[in-house]
């Protein structure tokens, strides 16, 4: 039979449950979800869609994530790695780091009332947190790199925070 080290138990709970927080459940993102997103200097682009709310009096984060469906193969599966570097801001300090639990939808004009998965924090929730500042912050970078060879001088292509910009009626750039 099989006994696992001691060792071995905290290490993997450490991987298991990053920074302090533990998965919720799911939860409705009700009318006024907060949004944000961007674009990749490529066609297509990326949203994300969240609120703060008292799960086991400690503040949960509830969200999901699209992404165009019309962009580059190049940035493709790019989100999650966005996703990982994001973060969610309340009334100005970080709340949460690495949004890569939010629950992947379809493109929408709009967000609100969607089921969202839900990371419980080890803040515990306060009068008024649904009602205060809610930032995501999804920073810029690079999501692909070719550098080639001398002659073709490479390709780079950059997340920018541009705001909310998977949408349903995404143009594709062929068209």
């Amino acid at each position: 039979m099989f006994k696992p080290k001691p060792l071995l138990t905290i290490v993997a709970f450490i991987i298991a449950i990053p920074f302090g927080v533990a998965h919720a459940g799911a939860g409705s993102l009700g009318p006024n979800p907060t949004v944000a997103g961007g674009t990749y200097t490529s066609p297509g682009g990326m949203s994300a869609a969240l609120v703060v709310r008292k799960i086991q009096g400690k503040t949960a984060v509830c969200g999901v994530w699209a992404k165009s469906k019309s962009q580059s193969v190049m940035t493709r599966g790019a989100e999650k790695k966005i996703l990982r570097s994001g973060a969610v801001v309340l009334n100005g300090k970080t709340l949460l780091r690495n949004l890569s639990f939010l629950r992947e939808v379809a493109p929408a004009t709009s967000y609100a009332n969607m089921e969202g998965h839900c990371r419980l924090t080890n803040q515990v929730w306060k009068q008024g947190n649904d009602k205060g500042t809610v930032q995501i912050v999804l920073p810029r970078q690079i999501v692909y790199r070719d550098l080639g060879d001398e002659m073709s001088g490479g390709i780079i292509i950059r997340f920018r925070p541009t705001g909310p910009s998977a949408h349903p009626d995404d143009p594709k750039p062929w068209d």
